[in-house]
């Protein structure tokens, strides 16, 4: 590869996708520079899945502790230390961040600890002033949390600070509907806060199963977390007392200690210098790429949530993946987007892979669609009336699973499994003449008639 590059691969962000694609590209003999402004790990490792799942672990003892006495074990009252947790889970964040950096100068990757723009299609530059040349340049600079612009609206935060706060809030508003929304909704309301769902629209996660989602509010509302729908956050004020009162179009205002905004990402492209130098961006700000990830410029991919496609952890490391075996080991290879199997970390948690029931009916037009509605074996004993729903969605005229959603303790691990099923193409009946496992709950997907 030409010598009068600096770089073959030069990175600009070392989350997921970015380091995956050097680690990748340097395998196959490429000299990669990687620069990160932040921290290496990205969204996921840093201040999303990672320690939001830890989190979620965190905050299932709350059940568990109280399910425990029905079980037979002597439990006593249980004080829950918030910074306890927040500091043990920054601790392991920061060994997986360790871990990733060291990936990256174990493949003889260059890693610098700075901003980059990129002012050309083989060139960018460095915050320190430096000029740096690479044959190919990688955009895999994420997405980052959107703040409403509405007055006050600094005095609440993001997902970025949530897991850095000093202190439980006794009274949380979090604004916002989506995945975010609710897996903080469930991980706060476990800890004791008193939560408040916000929604601009009139349901919560928008796009997924309906039927799964509607029981989710209704757990949620059981639990005691509150909503309100329809409702249009005005204005922020802090009132004497330190505490927030959030003004809210055609309702009361609403007081709080702290305010959660979960009101979308959005790609971080921003004074990044694409524009100039030629890449299209969409009206999101997302980089436009083609299926091998390459932009409006020849020489410069991006992957990841930079480019809004799908923002999940796997589908940027598979990106990175394909970008690095395509363009640097002769392997050209395209990442397939559909049946992308997803989850929430919600209490319980939700998870799918393929159409919705919705989405099936559009698409197919004679769907049947099964479902099991049932009581966990251990919420019984527990005397939990909370139920999961699993649902199957076929293709009436193939008798092809075509998604499959459930919410219900485990769901995520059950789903993964499954999920390769329904990316394989198989049937109802390839499901139905499988023997169950029991007692389990998973063995409910084999026993939907």
């Amino acid at each position: 590869m030409g010598n009068s590059f600096d770089h073959d691969l030069f990175v600009i962000g070392a989350g997921s996708g970015g380091v995956r694609a050097a680690r990748v590209a340097a395998g196959h003999g490429a000299k990669v520079a990687v620069t990160e402004e932040f921290r290496v790990g990205g969204t996921c490792v840093i201040r999303g899945c990672v320690p939001k799942k830890l989190l979620v672990y965190g905050a299932h003892f709350a059940e568990d502790l109280q399910d425990a006495r029905r079980f037979g074990w002597d439990v006593p009252e249980c004080g829950f230390d918030w910074p306890a947790l927040r500091d043990t889970v920054q601790a392991e964040v920061a060994r997986l961040s360790g871990l990733y950096r060291q990936t990256l100068d174990s493949h003889q990757v260059t890693v610098l600890s700075e901003r980059a723009t990129v002012t050309g299609p083989h060139e960018v530059l460095l915050a320190s002033g430096r000029r740096v040349t690479a044959k190919v340049i990688l955009v895999a600079t994420g997405a980052s949390p959107v703040l409403p612009s509405i007055e006050g609206a600094q005095l609440g935060i993001t997902s970025n600070e949530v897991f850095h706060i000093e202190q439980l809030p006794r009274r949380l508003v979090i604004a916002g509907g989506g995945y975010i929304a609710n897996e903080f909704a469930g991980i706060f309301h476990a800890f004791g806060v008193q939560v408040t769902l916000v929604n601009r629209t009139s349901q919560i996660l928008r796009g997924y199963d309906e039927s799964i989602r509607d029981r989710l509010q209704q757990i949620s509302l059981a639990k005691g977390i509150q909503f309100r729908f329809n409702a249009e956050l005005a204005r922020v004020e802090k009132i004497g007392d330190g505490s927030l009162r959030l003004h809210i179009t055609g309702e009361d205002p609403l007081a709080c200690d702290a305010l959660l905004f979960a009101t979308g990402r959005k790609p971080n492209t921003e004074g990044l210098g694409l524009t100039e130098a030629g890449v299209v961006l969409d009206d999101q700000g997302a980089v436009k790429v083609d299926e091998y990830s390459r932009s409006s410029v020849e020489s410069i991919y991006a992957v990841g949530d930079v480019t809004n496609r799908v923002q999940l952890t796997p589908v940027a490391i598979r990106e990175g993946q394909a970008f690095a075996d395509t363009v640097f080991g002769g392997k050209p290879r395209t990442v397939d987007h559909s049946c992308i199997p997803s989850a929430v970390f919600s209490a319980p948690p939700m998870a799918g892979v393929g159409l919705t029931e919705a989405q099936a009916r559009k698409r197919y037009g004679d769907i049947k669609v099964y479902t099991s509605d049932f009581r966990a074996m251990k919420n019984v004993l527990a005397n939990r009336h909370e139920r999961a729903l699993y649902k199957m969605v076929v293709d009436a005229a193939t008798d092809k699973v075509v998604g499959l959603h459930m919410i219900g303790p485990d769901a995520p691990e059950i789903l993964q499994a499954a999920a390769v099923a329904v990316k394989a193409g198989l049937t109802k009946q390839d499901f139905d003449d499988t023997v169950a496992l029991h007692p389990s709950m998973a063995e409910e997907l084999v026993l939907m008639r």
